[in-house]
């Protein structure tokens, strides 16, 4: 994956509490003598960006976007913990307690990594997890981007039962007990054509990289592994995806000083209703939506993505200064 990235840069485990690590690419930083990923005064003019990817993902799914994003200030992606190659511990069967971890295991990256601020930018569960993050510790969040959030609203009170098929129940309630990607690792072998099948829409999201199964392998090898975010995905979750500690619950107890922009696609199943709603108390939040792009916002519509991202990043050093 790394190979469709044509900027400089360094990569590294950074390593937290526990024996744990986080595996981290940073673009456009002074290296430090000793740390690759130490940023060497005098500091980089623009807060850097900060990627945190979705659940079942991993850093090198930004590969169209990290030359574009880093091509102005500093930009960090990693995996989260207990996703691609970042340590997998094991998280707490409490809900809470499994954020708690994921948020700490963030800020104690930040402090290794020796940044102040940072602009975070999460899609899927890293939209939740920076959400989170940024509760805990908004002195270090300068804006805060969440591109298709998962975990937002609550599930309602009596959801419409027929809406769901009946095969996809049928299969909610046999796979229930197991972690959420535990047929990929049953396949064996076969595998990787599991992914290639179920996720056929991957290579022609990244046509433009990639002319093989790159990315379909990438995210099989993402998985294969000792199951640990996955676990802890499954145990902040209700049936059918819905989380267990809605953020639309907290999430207006971010700092009011805080920017917030949502970034949907206008083709995903995942309306924006969410964004809305925030926007009701908080009336300066921002909505953007991708004309073309499905959940995969930033590898369905690339350019336009990372055009928005840009201008946010612009609007955001300019407030400040």
């Amino acid at each position: 994956m790394s190979k469709a990235v044509r900027r400089p840069y360094s990569r590294q485990h950074i390593r937290i509490s526990n024996d744990n690590y986080l595996w981290t690419v940073a673009f456009s930083t002074q290296l430090h003598p000793s740390s690759p990923l130490l940023p060497q005064p005098p500091a980089q003019p623009r807060t850097p960006l900060v990627l945190l990817h979705g659940f079942g993902g991993g850093l090198a799914l930004w590969a169209q976007n990290l030359d574009t994003l880093s091509s102005c200030g500093p930009v960090y992606a990693l995996d989260l913990l207990g996703f691609g190659r970042s340590s997998r511990p094991l998280f707490s069967t409490d809900p809470e307690g499994a954020e708690e971890q994921f948020v700490e295991a963030l800020e104690e990256w930040r402090e290794k990594v020796g940044l102040q601020e940072m602009v975070l930018l999460g899609h899927n569960l890293g939209g939740y997890l920076s959400a989170a993050y940024t509760l805990k510790y908004p002195n270090r969040v300068k804006h805060l981007l969440l591109v298709e959030p998962w975990g937002f609203p609550e599930r309602p009170e009596n959801p419409n039962h027929h809406s769901i098929p009946v095969w996809i129940r049928a299969i909610g309630a046999v796979m229930s007990p197991f972690n959420p990607l535990a047929g990929l690792r049953l396949a064996g072998p076969l595998g990787p054509m599991l992914v290639q099948t179920i996720r056929s829409d991957f290579k022609q999201k990244y046509s433009s990289v990639f002319d093989d199964n790159t990315v379909s392998d990438y995210i099989y090898h993402l998985n294969a592994q000792t199951p640990s975010g996955e676990t802890a995905f499954k145990n902040m979750t209700i049936p059918y995806g819905w989380a267990k500690r809605p953020m639309l619950e907290r999430i207006h107890q971010v700092r009011a000083d805080i920017p917030i922009s949502f970034i949907y696609g206008s083709r995903s199943s995942i309306d924006s209703n969410s964004g809305y709603a925030v926007r009701r108390t908080r009336p300066d939040v921002e909505i953007i939506v991708i004309r073309g792009a499905g959940h995969y916002v930033f590898a369905d519509q690339p350019e336009d993505f990372n055009q928005t991202v840009l201008r946010i990043l612009t609007w955001t050093e300019g407030k400040t200064q």
